[in-house]
């Protein structure tokens, strides 16, 4: 069975004689390409046969495309709003007008930051009330312009801090989660990477929630469920397998729609490969439901919240 660090040293290995095949003119050619097929083989053989706890470890990847390079590889135009006009902003939780597919809609999104100091301005994604105000208000300004509403999640829940419980950071969830499930626009939800918690949940309360095939989706951290069940952090591979966080298996049990494979070895292999399979399918969905009556959306949306989880029978309208 393959393990990381065999791939690893064998991605290192097929980078070096790459370089010295276009660099260096070396013909190692016949090499390179034996190489490289044997390390698509070991790729196959070792993510064919992820762990719940695997995903979470790539879910987690730091080189997974998220956040605001995301939002620009899948959307066009994109023109960001700030301020939640109670004299608050939040760079962890931004949005926006962009254009999907040549159509105008409202963009909603987690961002944890690139640089070290703006991951620390952005605290890993986790979002304060202002940035949740600021969801809500955008969640508004698609109402009323009656554009569709696309959210991209990937946080590990809201920011837990003194001055978030201060600033009510469960009323703001709590508005975002309520003025989502009452828009009359078609919405879709794609989680990208972590989706934590009531700080995913608020931004994914849509009439369609996709999945990146590695992201996971769940109401608190492997570690976190592993200290309080098992007293143990250590035993966080056995909560993953428990909390049925994984992409596959929230489908099986209807909280999701649909799951976007990723490249083989993970998102992070391919950005742009994944962004246009995310874009594609955010696109056919965002489609499918603007051809729907409101009516019919509603009953949708109310069925699939009421039944999710249902045995794993997915969602239909009454």
């Amino acid at each position: 069975m393959a393990d990381e660090r065999t791939i690893r040293a064998l991605e290192e290995k097929v980078a070096e004689l790459r370089r010295l095949v276009e660099e260096d003119g070396v013909d190692l050619r016949e090499e390179l390409a034996l190489l490289e097929r044997r390390l698509q083989a070991l790729r196959r053989e070792l993510y064919e046969s992820l762990s719940d706890w695997d995903r979470v470890r790539l879910a987690r990847h730091p080189g997974r495309p998220r956040g605001l390079e995301l939002v620009k590889r899948v959307c066009e135009d994109f023109y960001e709003l700030r301020g939640d006009r109670m004299g608050g902003d939040d760079p962890a939780l931004r949005g926006g007008l962009a254009r999907l597919g040549g159509r105008p809609v409202a963009v909603l999104f987690h961002h944890r930051g690139c640089s070290p100091e703006e991951q620390r301005a952005c605290r890993g994604g986790m979002a304060l009330p202002a940035g949740y105000r600021k969801a809500a208000r955008i969640m508004h300004i698609a109402e009323r312009l009656r554009l569709p509403l696309v959210t991209f999640i990937d946080t590990p829940g809201a920011y837990p801090g003194v001055e978030a419980e201060a600033a009510n950071i469960a009323g703001a969830i709590a508005e975002c989660i309520a003025t989502m499930l009452s828009l009359s626009v078609p919405t879709v939800a794609a989680i990208l990477g972590e989706g934590g918690s009531g700080g995913a949940i608020a931004l994914a309360a849509a009439d369609r929630v996709l999945m990146l095939e590695n992201a996971t989706y769940t109401v608190i951290s492997p570690e976190g469920a592993a200290a309080i069940l098992w007293k143990d952090a250590a035993a966080a591979p056995q909560a993953a397998e428990a909390l049925a966080l994984s992409a596959p298996r929230l489908l099986e049990l209807g909280v999701i729609d649909e799951v976007i494979p990723e490249p083989l070895g993970g998102a992070h292999v391919d950005p742009d490969a994944t962004a246009q399979a995310i874009r594609d399918a955010v696109i056919r969905h965002v489609s499918e439901l603007e051809g729907l009556a409101l009516d019919e959306r509603r009953k949708l949306r109310y069925s699939r919240y009421r039944n999710a989880g249902n045995c794993g029978v997915k969602a239909k309208a009454d």
